[in-house]
């Protein structure tokens, strides 16, 4: 492997399953699973929820870290840690009497393919 290569862990071909919009048209099932990820990031707590996880140091982070940059209660927190982790947006692992949170990089590559906008040939419309 050339030092010019990125490999991403935690991502293969079958994860990133659709292509993107302009390309093909999404099938049933796979647009039922990325309605829910969708869903699940329409909401601005959620989405700057996991914004805070992706940026932590470490890139996980404890809800102990996640409730102070809200003003909501930490059971509504819960509530949305809850969400994007049974939307597939993260995963969780309970550590002592904390639950550590990070961001699954096959979700949002799935997100990310979808949305691939094809380079313009001869300029943006």
């Amino acid at each position: 492997m050339s030092n010019s290569e990125l490999v991403v862990l935690g991502q293969d071909e079958a994860v990133v399953c659709c292509s993107p919009l302009v390309r093909e048209p999404l099938g049933e099932e796979a647009a039922v699973d990325l309605a829910r990820m969708f869903k699940a990031l329409s909401d601005p707590v959620r989405l700057r929820l996991l914004s805070l996880i992706a940026s932590h140091e470490g890139g996980e982070a404890c809800v102990c870290d996640l409730t102070g940059p809200f003003d909501v209660s930490q059971p509504t927190i819960s509530h949305h840690l809850k969400v994007l982790r049974e939307a597939g947006l993260v995963g969780s692992e309970r550590r002592g009497t904390w639950v550590y949170y990070w961001v699954l990089p096959a979700a949002l590559a799935k997100l990310s393919a979808l949305l691939e906008a094809p380079a313009a040939a001869g300029g943006a419309r």
